[in-house]
């Protein structure tokens, strides 16, 4: 059986002050929050810069990353990534939904999921995303 993880930016926040009210006292160190290092079961969060959206080929934000930025993707436009490849981790920052598609083409006939943009970190897709949709709010 598959379980989805997908981790909103208040989902992060609440993790991260969790984890800062069970911790020790000890010296605050300041720490940027665009890219916490909290998620579930371990996993660390893949680095991905405000505004957009990063595309990892392993689960678990592994292998080298296709990013996409807002300025330049064409929204409601289908973003095939390169032939021959594909996305098992993602995280959207582009303050916009984005639907993954397994298919190529952005085929409604495969399967196919739509996350919030306001920050979402996805350590494990349930299919391998072959392309995407930036949608209008």
């Amino acid at each position: 059986m598959y379980t989805k993880t997908v981790l909103t930016g208040a989902a992060v926040t609440a993790l991260l002050l969790t984890a800062l009210m069970a911790a020790p006292a000890a010296p605050v160190t300041p720490v940027a929050p665009a890219a916490p290092s909290v998620a579930p079961a371990g996993t660390a969060l893949g680095a991905c810069g405000p505004g957009r959206l990063c595309l990892w080929p392993k689960p678990g934000f592994r292998g080298r990353p296709w990013t996409h930025e807002l300025a330049t993707t064409d929204i409601d436009s289908c973003v095939a990534l390169p032939p021959g490849t594909s996305a098992q981790s993602l995280a959207n920052r582009t303050g916009r939904p984005v639907t993954t598609y397994q298919s190529a083409e952005c085929g409604e006939t495969g399967e196919f999921e739509t996350y919030p943009g306001r920050g979402t970190w996805v350590p494990q897709t349930a299919y391998e995303v072959r392309a995407f949709k930036l949608w209008e709010r």
